[in-house]
């Protein structure tokens, strides 16, 4: 959804958006005035975010978190600091604009809104929007599957890994990073890097093989903490090697056999490009 926004606004008339991307956290930042300029047509898009800001005392009391300087290449090709924001934020920015431009947006939001609590009653109701949106994105049926069930492992471990205490967001990262680097030798950065990428999530840029050593490294990770028990994040974190050498272990048989790494470079349009090419036996 957020790539969707990114595309949307880049094509707006053709007209360019500012962007900038941050290594650490893993985000693309965009340029407030350019948006705005776009989604206005104002002659002055500073004066139009001044007065915006003035509307909405909400916004204009939370722009300090919302908005951020970035350093981004200016109208008269210097680099300055530019006011900008990330998807969230421009959400947030984007329910402040009367405009036709950004009623779309709007739409879009209160869509998805909806769509969210729907799955809040019903779960089931994600998966199905999950498998649409695949099929939409080219992916095989059988690399769908696969995923799905993969998203369930992973569901499995972070229940489990709230059941030993460790917190959502940093503790998850670090822990999701042993396992990785355990199974794959390579760290989620390193990864995602190999198969140039960025923001993009590195699971649906996984080949099926990719994504059955990952899910393995997981599961057994759970399992092993069922046993266990770890406290802290050290002991999480011997876990969690743990778990990924045993996916490790099947890695290396499979290359010995075969003789090809499992680890690939290819992300997800080089992996659908080649599921879509005819097979020797179908030909």
């Amino acid at each position: 959804m957020k790539d969707n926004l990114k595309n949307k606004i880049q094509l707006f008339q053709e007209q360019k958006v500012r962007t900038h991307w941050d290594e650490e956290q893993e985000r693309w930042y965009f340029s407030v005035q350019d948006v705005v300029q776009i989604l206005t047509d104002s002659k002055d898009a500073k004066q139009y975010i001044k007065r915006m800001r003035s509307r909405d005392s909400e916004l204009n009391s939370n722009w300090g978190t919302i908005c951020t300087p970035l350093q981004m290449l200016a109208a008269d090709g210097k680099m300055r600091k530019i006011q900008a924001s990330d998807t969230e934020g421009l959400f947030r920015i984007i329910q402040s604009i009367p405009s036709k431009k950004a009623e779309p947006f709007k739409q879009w939001l209160a869509k998805v809104g909806s769509e969210r609590v729907d799955e809040i009653d019903d779960p089931e109701l994600a998966f199905d929007r999950a498998m649409k949106t695949y099929l939409a994105k080219g992916y095989s049926k059988a690399w769908i599957n696969q995923r799905l069930k993969s998203i369930e492992v992973r569901k499995e471990l972070t229940d489990e890994w709230q059941e030993q205490g460790m917190k959502e967001g940093l503790e998850y990262a670090i822990l999701t990073d042993e396992i990785t680097k355990a199974w794959a030798d390579r760290s989620v950065k390193s990864y995602k890097k190999l198969k140039g990428l960025k923001k993009e999530n590195l699971r649906d840029n996984m080949s099926n093989l990719e994504l059955i050593l990952n899910m393995l490294a997981e599961a057994s990770t759970t399992e092993i903490s069922k046993e266990k028990k770890p406290k802290g994040l050290e002991e999480n974190k011997d876990v969690a090697r743990k778990g990924g050498n045993a996916a490790k272990k099947a890695r290396i048989e499979i290359e010995k056999q075969t003789g090809k790494p499992v680890v690939s470079n290819k992300n997800a349009n080089q992996l659908r490009i080649a599921d879509s090419k005819p097979r020797d036996e179908d030909k």
